[in-house]
């Protein structure tokens, strides 16, 4: 997973014009988010001095990926991708107009505020998913990294240009400006969204539904031992993590002269650290493992946390910001990538979704647990507990379950044969049966693999239940039992087939001791229990 081939160059994905449009759209739209999110930070800030409302900020920003975030990942592997992105554009631009009205009304309340900043993560919510899955369609595979890497500088390079550009507007003329010019850069980036001429989505003849489409993400996900790690690195990652920048504007009031230009240098010193580590991560990808990596930024986020957390120097601060920005860029980076890479196409943008949730959902709930022991002990004290949770717990989490380094090959390929039926049912669950006859000397082995991998692979790919069944009286024999919500489900599995598929296949094949293939036999179940 970790050792994924080093592109030509970190910039090589810029070179395919497809990608290049979308990367610059994404930026433009990441100024805008940073824009948003500093002017609103500063906003209630002033509006009140309570860090449990201002660390609300935050919350409000990440909560929709939380709840949306499954969701739009199935809308994504089911709907046109580009449409998505138009919709959600329009959505933030007019998010951006009513957030610009409210302040030049001078109406904002704190609720209003965080309404507003909750629909402006609506649009952040239905778009992640969409950029993930439309990534890997515009470049070859070895160049996902350096992409993904791209993409991260985009977003970093955003919140050192986006905090700048709020904090100079702020002081010159008033928050409202900056909403006035992120409805400009949404405006702009919908025209480049809709010249785009890009190929047609393959989609199914007959999607699924919504709901099964969200659970078979979660399915996949839950059943990969890497991506369960991943997963878990994720959540505890940047719920520990998040405390820095959800009370960030009260230790920036602190600082110098406390004042938006203190804050929007805090914060674009940040991008600028991301910035910089972005150009030499594909030399640390490949010196370093996937846990290396994790533990290292793990460590620089944690001790920059509690040093900004104490220092009362912006001369101090700022370079602590630089490394936080570096250190959050290579965790964040590594296990995004690690994500995509163990997922296939097919369910890459569900895959991803459940990523954006933990990580969304890991961040919203942070930030609010945070600000509310900020109001019990201190913003000092509360960020130096969650730096010292932080890394405590990534070093558990490595030492507990250690990143592998294997790469499954998820080339799409073709099934050797597509299931036949006299007369395909419409409805009702379809029951496949394969019997085995297995050595006695290789039964304990067969059961082991099939009770292990192959059981994941075959709940990984959809199936509802499945079973290994072992005869009393003829102890060779074994039947596995794999059951679908419907034929059209069934059939599902054999357009998702890849290079790893086919390769524990034949480990499944080489158990069979028959003198012919195993048998298969298929039943329409008409009843349960």
């Amino acid at each position: 997973m970790s050792q994924a081939a080093a592109p030509p160059s970190a910039w090589a994905p810029l070179k395919v014009g497809a990608f290049r449009l979308l990367w610059a759209t994404s930026l433009s739209a990441n100024v805008c988010t940073w824009m948003n999110d500093v002017a609103a930070a500063w906003l209630m800030s002033q509006l009140t001095p309570s860090p449990l409302w201002i660390s609300m900020v935050q919350t409000a920003a990440l909560l929709p990926v939380f709840i949306l975030g499954l969701p739009s990942g199935a809308l994504a592997d089911r709907w046109d991708r580009v449409t998505l992105l138009l919709g959600m554009q329009v959505w933030v631009t007019v998010n951006a107009i009513a957030f610009g009205l409210a302040t030049f009304l001078r109406v904002l309340t704190p609720e209003i505020l965080l309404i507003l900043v909750f629909c402006n993560g609506v649009g952040l919510a239905l778009r992640l998913p969409v950029l993930a899955a439309l990534m890997p369609q515009l470049i070859p595979r070895p160049q996902l990294p350096s992409a993904m890497a791209l993409n991260a500088a985009s977003t970093n390079a955003s919140r050192m240009v986006g905090p700048i550009l709020a904090g100079v507007i702020i002081s010159a003329a008033g928050a409202e400006w900056v909403f006035a010019l992120n409805t400009l850069l949404g405006l702009v980036g919908l025209w480049a969204l809709a010249s785009w001429r890009h190929p047609p989505q393959r989609r199914d003849e007959a999607p699924e539904r919504l709901q099964r489409s969200m659970r078979l993400g979660l399915q996949y996900v839950l059943h990969s031992r890497s991506l369960k790690g991943v997963l878990l690195r994720t959540v505890w990652f940047f719920l520990c993590g998040s405390a820095l920048l959800a009370l960030l504007p009260l230790f920036a009031r602190q600082l110098g002269a406390g004042s938006a230009q203190t804050f929007a240098a805090l914060m674009a010193a940040m991008g600028c650290g991301a910035l910089i580590l972005t150009a030499v991560l594909p030399h640390l990808r490949r010196r370093y493992g996937q846990d290396a990596l994790v533990l290292r930024g793990t460590l620089a986020l944690g001790l920059s946390t509690l040093a900004i957390a104490w220092t009362g120097s912006l001369v101090v601060a700022i370079p602590c910001m630089l490394v936080a920005g570096a250190a959050w860029i290579a965790v964040g980076n590594t296990l995004s990538v690690a994500s995509s890479l163990g997922l296939p196409d097919w369910i890459r943008a569900r895959g991803m979704s459940v990523n954006q949730v933990a990580l969304m959902g890991a961040g919203a709930a942070g930030a609010t647990i945070w600000g509310q022991v900020a109001v019990w002990v201190g913003a000092a004290l509360a960020c130096s507990m969650a730096a010292s949770l932080l890394m405590l717990g990534i070093a558990v989490l490595v030492r507990w379950r250690p990143d592998t380094g294997s790469i499954e090959d998820l080339t799409p390929a073709r099934a050797d044969r597509l299931p036949e039926a006299m007369q395909p049912p419409g409805r009702g669950r379809v029951v496949m049966e394969i019997e085995y006859r297995v050595c006695a000397e290789r039964v304990d082995s067969f059961e082991a693999f099939m009770l292990n991998e192959c059981r994941e692979s075959r709940l990984r790919s959809g199936c509802i239940a499945w079973e290994l069944q072992k005869d009393l009286t003829l102890p060779d024999r074994f039947v596995e039992v794999v059951v679908d919500a419907s034929w059209q489900e069934h059939v599902r599995h054999f357009d998702r087939v890849t290079a790893s598929d086919q390769a524990l296949r034949a480990k499944r094949l080489g158990f069979h001791a028959g003198p012919a293939g195993p048998q298969v036999r298929r039943y329409l179940q008409l009843s349960t229990l």
